[in-house]
């Protein structure tokens, strides 16, 4: 059995009230894995402890209790981020930089250089779609291009995991589906992804597994197939049925002493109507 690229174990983080004798904890007592390969999403409210644990697994913030690993390494160990790409939910950029300068600066922290470099660059801004801003500086970009760029930052030195907070915050719809496309080309190329986001239905279209926190702790967690499924409920879906098969399969099902609970047509997500309604012609619409 292969390490995970993320155990978390029993941990904590409490913060102290300046001045009031109070105390705030954060994080109680949380414990989870990422299983390498796997997108993994990290759920909750605003104030749920997932910004603090990620700070906790990045080293950013040192836990009162328990351990962050990253591939067998404590988090702790600056060893351990060599394999870490990070993407935080509001990222700040020199804005007189370009995209490629602003990677080949990034690339030069990571300890790259030269041709090793310029091809690592060219293939980022290809794979995050920024070719043509190759030379924009980046004070002009939209949300939607800073986000990608940020996405480009944490890849540059070929992490095996890639943490994202928030990685549509503020991005329109158009450049939500770029996003989600770049996250599910990552786990084709084996990455683990870790990422947090309040835009429910995108996780449910990427993540593998969900952990959902509220209070500082984990309060469920699992396959996402298991998570959505209504036990003890079955659903069909036919097409082009006549009112007599209709007919015939509520009989059955009220002969059976099953419940019908509803008969509807299906829908489709508001996000893909949009995306049919702005990626076509007029023609076409």
């Amino acid at each position: 059995m292969s390490t995970p690229a993320i155990r978390i174990e029993n941990l904590t983080k409490i913060y102290p009230v300046p001045l009031r004798r109070q105390r705030i904890t954060a994080v109680h007592n949380l414990g989870f894995e990422v299983r390498q390969g796997e997108v993994y999403g990290l759920l909750g409210p605003n104030g749920s402890g997932k910004s603090t644990t990620l700070k906790m697994l990045l080293g950013l913030v040192t836990p009162n209790q328990g351990r962050a690993l990253i591939f067998g390494r404590d988090s702790r160990d600056y060893r351990s981020r060599s394999d870490v790409g990070f993407l935080p939910e509001n990222p700040y950029f020199y804005k007189f930089l370009t995209a490629a300068e602003t990677l080949r600066f990034y690339g030069k922290i990571c300890g790259m250089r030269g041709r090793e470099l310029d091809a690592r660059i060219g293939e980022l801004l290809a794979l995050v779609g920024l070719e043509d801003a190759r030379d924009r500086r980046i004070g002009g970009f939209s949300k939607g291009m800073l986000q990608r760029i940020g996405l480009a930052q944490a890849l540059i030195q070929d992490p095996r995991l890639i943490v994202l907070d928030e990685p549509t915050a503020g991005v329109d719809p158009a450049g939500s589906h770029q996003i989600r496309d770049l996250i599910l080309d990552l786990k084709k190329r084996g990455k683990t992804v870790l990422l947090t986001s309040h835009l429910l239905e995108q996780v449910q279209e990427i993540c593998d597994r969900v952990g959902i926190m509220a209070r500082g702790e984990m309060i469920r967690e699992g396959a996402l197939e298991d998570l959505v499924s209504v036990k003890n409920q079955t659903e069909f879906i036919v097409q082009n049925p006549t009112p007599a098969l209709r007919a015939g399969i509520e009989a059955l099902i009220k002969d059976s002493g099953a419940t019908l609970l509803d008969s509807r047509q299906p829908q489709r997500s508001l996000e893909s109507v949009f995306l049919e309604l702005t990626s076509t012609g007029p023609e076409n619409r």
